[in-house]
């Protein structure tokens, strides 16, 4: 950076940015918490689900590809704003589509909507987090993350509360747009960071694109992302079906891994600090491929949320690591962050479709096992996290 920022804007912007990202984490989990709910009132097979789903993976995806020129040209601040308007309107007009007006299509065009405001955000606050720690002097990324997680663990409980009081998805859904527009729009106003002094020059995304380093993270961080979004996506309906639950305790299921997920992000900075990257990141997908296979055996709803609390520890530190070592460069990291979030956000592209259809074979919960399947041979990608500067970080 060129320029020296007081002490107290680096604060004022971490705050900013803890906030964004904990409002970006309500508004995703609040539609995740209601998906029973929406296949319910739609009326779909666990395939035509899956292609639901979609929707909002195609809109993230779409995001992604231009995120990083976005960025770089509006801006972390602008870009954060613009966004958090596009993903209150996905989310208030899939909460219409669901409840006041059934509708798949309507419902998909939201969902596609929040998708779309959601992964320009992704980048953009990640972007501005990166320049946040380099300021701070200290590794704050995963608790960052941390707080979309906490914004989850909100989502959730505040779901799981409207679906026992019966109340209408649509005030729900619409109500919580309200809030995280609001409250985004004010985070972004403590931004203070990346790009002054590389903005006006290219952004570099296309130079990315033909790194092989920035490549490989991005195919971890895509395994990463699919062992994620897979829990977000299909926990709840995975329990419902499965274990014969009630569709509130199958959102209890999903409560159980945002909130483990984030615990282990509150603390597994201090994993990171003292082992660095590749050993943790290492144990922790063994750890997330173990807990889905308790999860999916247990033979019990007692011993199978165990499983997802096992889960989500070792999904906790994969996504944010990953963003980390793309921004191991400042100067680079908004192209760079955008190419591993294109790649990472395929996951939520085929994830949806790919765990739908294996359900429809052999049922949700055991379509789950695919997760391991995946993140065992994806240990080979973990050594690309080493940061280019030194051996690790």
């Amino acid at each position: 950076m060129s320029v020296t920022v007081p002490r107290s804007h680096v604060r004022a912007a971490a705050a900013g940015v803890a906030v964004t990202f904990g409002l970006n984490g309500v508004a995703v989990a609040t539609w995740f918490a209601r998906v029973p709910a929406a296949r319910d009132a739609l009326g779909l097979t666990p395939g035509a689900l899956g292609l639901l789903l979609l929707s909002m993976s195609a809109g993230a995806c779409l995001a992604m590809l231009t995120a990083g020129e976005v960025t770089h040209r509006l801006r972390p601040r602008r870009t954060v704003s613009v966004s958090s308007v596009t993903v209150a309107l996905g989310l208030g007009l899939a909460g219409v589509g669901i409840g006041a007006y059934p509708s798949v299509a309507l419902t998909a065009i939201g969902i596609f909507t929040l998708g779309y405001g959601s992964g320009l955000c992704d980048v953009a606050m990640n972007v501005e987090a990166a320049e946040v720690e380099r300021a701070l002097g200290k590794t704050v990324m995963p608790r960052f993350h941390a707080m979309w997680s906490l914004g989850t663990v909100a989502a959730a409980g505040l779901a799981s509360l409207v679906a026992w009081a019966v109340l209408p998805v649509t005030a729900h859904l619409v109500a919580v747009a309200l809030v995280v527009a609001v409250g985004t729009l004010f985070a972004a106003r403590t931004y203070r960071f990346a790009g002054e002094d590389a903005h006006g020059r290219g952004s570099g995304v296309l130079a990315a694109w033909r790194e092989p380093r920035t490549l490989l993270i991005g195919l971890l961080v895509l395994v990463l992302a699919f062992t994620e979004g897979t829990a977000n996506d299909w926990v709840a309906v995975a329990f419902i079906d499965g274990y014969s639950l009630d569709p509130a305790l199958g959102t209890v299921a999903f409560g159980v891994f945002v909130t483990t997920m984030t615990v282990g992000r509150i603390f597994g900075t201090l994993a990171l600090d003292r082992w660095g990257r590749v050993p943790v990141i290492a144990v922790s997908m063994l750890l997330a491929a173990s807990g889905v296979a308790l999860a999916v055996f247990a033979g019990s709803p007692g011993v199978a949320f165990a499983g997802v609390a096992v889960w989500g520890v070792g999904t906790a530190l994969g996504f944010p690591v990953g963003m980390s070592a793309a921004a191991d460069d400042p100067a680079r990291a908004a192209a760079r962050v955008s190419v591993v979030a294109v790649i990472g956000y395929t996951a939520f592209l085929a994830g949806p479709p790919l765990v739908g259809l294996l359900g429809d074979q052999a049922g949700v919960l055991r379509a789950l096992l695919v997760v391991p399947v995946l993140l065992i041979p994806a240990l080979a990608l973990v050594p690309m996290l080493k940061s280019a500067e030194s051996s690790d970080s």
